[in-house]
């Protein structure tokens, strides 16, 4: 039997299509697509399509979102194989990452692409990703199970665990990059890949009934000559879980009082507070110079390689499932499907 793969289209430059006498953008009508993208009908499937309520760029998506996406995904996930999500690539990260933890359990390929092109464009980038992540999304083994059963985002070539990839370029089609993990997928001729990097996540039952994901995560990029007053919105912010704090090399910051103070404010309040370095490569190796020993005096988490798009998608999904906070903590910065290299 043919697999059934669905797109979810959510927005972004994928689903436009440029005026021929105008030049402006406008969303392109799937029901087309097939016309627009006739290779599709070489591949061994069978395609459908669905739209999210009101798709937008990307740049404006939020939590609400995501919740979206997920519904989407499980009321179908009985009468499809696979999931293709195209969306605008700005934002990208931060949703598949999201999605990967929203849709643990799942146990089939949801593919997210976009392009930096439009479809109709002459030389798009459009067409070579979403057929290739089709193509993806219907890979079975020799008893017709899905070869993919995460989230991954394809893009030029190549597939990323969805949670380890981070937006590179504004310009170029190699759009986005996976520095502290090789692609799942690469193509080329053929599809390389070796199946021992792909992973099989568990359910978190109390996911899949989320309604609401509340704005519950502050993230704060340290920089030279910082403020006073941007340690101190934590304090005057109502709802804050969580902090996710962008660090200098290895997990380092500068000695400030204001920093200490706002570390002592969260340890006071329960407010987590975990560490991300701002380096695209590279891991938090907390207490290895005097400037981050603070940190763990205030209890302060070893974001370990997560990325920042990662541990925000994943502190706020967390953070609405209103765990208590040693539980809350621990499964942070504990692998859930491959976000972080840690046993």
């Amino acid at each position: 039997m043919r697999p059934k793969i669905l797109l979810i289209y959510t927005g972004g430059t994928i689903g436009m299509r440029r005026h021929p006498d105008t030049g402006s953008l406008a969303p392109l009508n799937f029901d087309r697509l097939l016309d627009r993208v006739g290779e599709l009908r070489q591949l061994d499937c069978d395609i459908h399509h669905v739209s999210v309520a009101a798709p937008k760029d990307s740049s404006e998506i939020e939590s609400a979102d995501w919740i979206e996406i997920q519904d989407l995904v499980l009321i179908n996930e009985a009468d499809y194989d696979g999931f293709v999500v195209l969306h605008g690539s700005d934002t990208m990260s931060y949703s598949a990452s999201a999605l990967s933890f929203l849709l643990l359990g799942l146990n089939k390929p949801v593919v997210f692409t976009g392009s930096q092109l439009p479809i109709g464009d002459l030389r798009t980038d459009a067409k070579e990703n979403l057929i290739t992540s089709v193509q993806i999304a219907s890979l079975r083994n020799a008893n017709n199970e899905p070869i993919l059963k995460e989230v991954g985002l394809y893009f030029e070539y190549k597939l990323y665990r969805a949670n380890r990839s981070i937006k590179l370029s504004a310009e170029h089609f190699e759009a986005f990059s996976s520095p502290n993990m090789q692609p799942l997928i690469t193509a080329g001729v053929h599809l390389d890949y070796d199946t021992r990097n792909f992973i099989q996540t568990k359910a978190i039952p109390s996911i899949r009934s989320l309604a609401h994901i509340p704005a519950s995560v502050y993230l704060l990029k340290l920089h030279p000559n910082m403020s006073e007053w941007a340690f101190r919105l934590v304090e005057q912010a109502d709802g804050i879980k969580t902090v996710v704090l962008e660090t200098f090399g290895a997990g380092n910051a500068m000695k400030s009082k204001e920093l200490v103070r706002m570390l002592q404010y969260c340890q006071e309040k329960s407010i987590t507070v975990v560490n991300c370095t701002q380096c695209a490569k590279g891991s938090v190796s907390m207490g290895m110079y005097e400037a981050s020993n603070d940190f763990k005096k205030f209890g302060v988490l070893d974001g370990g390689d997560m990325t920042t798009e990662a541990t925000l998608a994943k502190a706020m999904v967390l953070g609405a499932l209103n765990w208590d906070v040693v539980e809350f903590r621990k499964t942070l910065i504990s692998p859930l499907c491959g976000e972080i290299s840690r046993n």
